[in-house]
């Protein structure tokens, strides 16, 4: 199937300044990501900004760049402001693909597009978790699912929470090792939505509960729409997101 990347990037981060123009190589981290992406079955790749520097670092090493305004309150209404000006017709299919994921596995970025159906208008991935750390991260969102493998829930919380072992968070973090049979699973921030669905995103009421997890995803089970999840046995190559996490990539490319 054909489908669109477009890669949101923004300049400000607060652990991380200047992120999206890290050097990765000779080359900034905007540019690897979408090379990277490049390498999926994407028919094409937009990197969608709203600061000159990252236009202009897109624009010399030949990578579609399209301006967008700088007051989106996310990645999806950025995507979603891109995805109107190129005009897509309502079943085209987009992926978000985030601009510090230079490491982000090509196959992986098709098996979300692959998922999106006129039923099903939003995709995403997700793999096991099996440290007791994890689970009691609120960095690392969980997801549970209904038997079709669509979400039913989204949380930074421990969930599905195990009524007969975990007797508090407290005894959770106690635990040496997650009980038997329990899988929780860890969201991978990766998107696919038909083009139809991006359109209405951006206008759809915001849930409470978006609010409260601080997860966008979540305004889209709010409102009624399915999520289709991909599992993946193991963890992919981790995002860019602190100093220690830009100087392991950076290994990567001067290999």
């Amino acid at each position: 199937m054909s489908y669109t990347i477009i890669i949101p990037a923004r300049l400000a981060s607060t652990r991380l300044p200047n992120k999206p123009l890290a050097d990765l190589g000779g080359k900034p981290m905007v540019v690897r990501v979408a090379e990277r992406a490049a390498l999926s079955g994407a028919g094409r790749v937009v990197v969608a900004t709203d600061h000159p520097d990252i236009q202009l670092a897109c624009q010399q090493h030949q990578v579609d760049v399209r301006m967008t305004r700088a007051d989106h309150p996310s990645g999806t209404d950025r995507i979603a402001e891109v995805a109107e000006a190129l005009d897509l017709p309502d079943d085209a299919v987009i992926v978000n693909v985030q601009g510090d994921e230079p490491l982000i596995d090509p196959a992986l970025i098709d098996a979300c597009a692959a998922l999106i159906s006129p039923e099903v208008p939003m995709a995403t991935a997700a793999h096991p978790i099996d440290s007791v750390s994890d689970v009691v991260n609120p960095n690392v969102v969980k997801v549970v699912l209904d038997a079709s493998d669509c979400a039913l829930l989204f949380s930074r919380a421990p969930i599905p929470w195990h009524r007969d072992v975990f007797g508090s968070i407290k005894q959770l973090e106690d635990l040496k090792e997650l009980p038997a049979g329990y899988q929780p699973l860890r969201h991978i921030g990766l998107y696919a939505y038909r083009c139809d669905f991006l359109r209405q995103y951006p206008a759809l009421p915001v849930s409470p509960v978006e609010n409260i997890e601080a997860l966008e995803q979540l305004r889209a089970l709010w409102n009624g729409f399915r999520i289709a999840v991909h599992r993946v046995a193991r963890a992919p190559h981790a995002g860019v997101d602190t100093s220690e996490d830009l100087e392991r990539v950076r290994s990567y490319f001067a290999l």
